[in-house]
């Protein structure tokens, strides 16, 4: 059976922000089937494009048996899973978009996002892979940088492309 490696990113601004992530991390194991492989320290960072408490976030990699679907069925799968997890930790939110169709962003107990299902390119109506805006939030990078495989920095050279020349 085929594994794939799975990124994520999480952050927390809303009560015990680190139980928060910790909790998450507990969930995911449990939905998942397998403890996450690697997992970054925990940075804290200002919310990025609106008001609001200072974030703890983290990177977290996964290994999981690949199913035999296609890797977009594949990933809706694990985007509901942690959807699910949210919900679970308190997310009561949906996405908000302005009149401009930019996103809207507010305080959360949690926010699970995916960043890679292996070295897939996905791009479908619910999901976009990888995740849009990588290399450009530095609450993102910071912690993946630290958990990042040569594997997916040579897949992606255009996020990663400062730290290939290190």
């Amino acid at each position: 059976m085929a594994f794939v490696s799975i990124y994520f990113s999480l952050g927390s601004n809303l009560g015990d922000r680190e139980r928060n992530i910790m909790e998450a991390l507990r969930l995911m194991d449990e939905a998942f089937g397998v403890h996450y492989s690697a997992l970054s320290r925990l940075i804290e960072t200002k919310p990025m494009g609106f008001s609001g408490g200072k974030f703890l976030n983290a990177a977290v990699l996964y290994r999981i048996h690949r199913p035999e679907v296609s890797a977009e069925e594949a990933a809706l799968g694990i985007l509901d899973t942690v959807k699910a997890v949210e919900r679970q930790l308190g997310r009561t939110d949906e996405p908000e978009y302005d009149k401009a169709g930019n996103r809207v962003y507010h305080s959360r107990t949690i926010d699970i996002d995916i960043l890679f299902y292996g070295k897939e390119i996905i791009d479908i109506p619910r999901l976009t892979i990888p995740h849009k805006g990588i290399a450009e939030r530095p609450f993102v990078m910071v912690p993946l940088l630290e958990i990042a495989k040569p594997s997916i920095r040579k897949a992606f050279p255009e996020i990663f492309v400062e730290t290939l020349n290190d």
